[in-house]
């Protein structure tokens, strides 16, 4: 079975766990270039005003090209706090919500120095939740391929290869909006709970 190799995303959206869970182990590509806009640093959830993109602010390099595994979480403003309210707000009425928070809320209180460090240490905690066994491993160099390898870097960005009409799931603010796809894989967990790998 090929391992799959994706670039380091923040709250992935659920597309990222439907490539994870259909191969192997996972490598996580850290030796790429960081690039705004892009899931690295960002997750999309559902709230009771839509749509809502959650984005980590990073420190700035001072070169215009940055190595992903190089980029520092910045503490600029109240960004964990800010991000776990709008969580916490957006799912506290979601049925699995109660269950997971006291897994999530930790990452949201400690000081975590680079950004694909946080990012691998939630998609773990997901995959843990979720009971999905695969291990995550992070790139040694760039570029690392072959037949063993699939690769889906850059194929799980905002906009790209996201699913045109995704199979609906029970959403908390489903009623207002319809259902919203593609969001970030922990609007399928606190929804859906442990039928999340079935989803998939």
């Amino acid at each position: 079975m090929q391992d799959t190799l994706l670039c380091s995303a923040y709250l992935p959206p659920v597309s990222f766990f439907t490539a994870i869970k259909s191969g192997g182990d996972v490598l996580i590509e850290q030796y790429d270039n960081y690039c705004k806009q892009t899931y690295r640093n960002r997750c999309v959830i559902a709230t009771a005003g839509g749509r809502q993109a959650l984005t980590i602010p990073v420190v700035k390099s001072e070169s215009p090209k940055q190595l992903m595994k190089d980029v520092r979480i910045s503490d600029h403003g109240e960004w964990r706090r800010q991000h776990w309210n709008a969580l916490e707000s957006a799912y506290m009425n979601s049925p699995f919500f109660m269950y997971y928070q006291d897994d999530f809320r930790p990452f949201y209180e400690k000081k975590i120095e680079f950004l694909v460090d946080f990012n691998t240490e939630l998609t773990e905690l997901i995959l843990k939740l979720a009971g999905i066994n695969k291990e995550i491993k992070l790139t040694g160099s760039f570029g690392k391929n072959g037949a063993d390898i699939l690769d889906l870097r850059g194929m799980i960005e905002p906009g790209i290869n996201e699913p045109a009409s995704p199979r609906p799931y029970w959403q908390v603010f489903k009623q207002k909006y319809g259902f919203i796809g593609n969001l970030s894989a922990v609007d399928l967990l606190f929804n859906m709970g442990p039928e999340f790998p079935l989803y998939l």
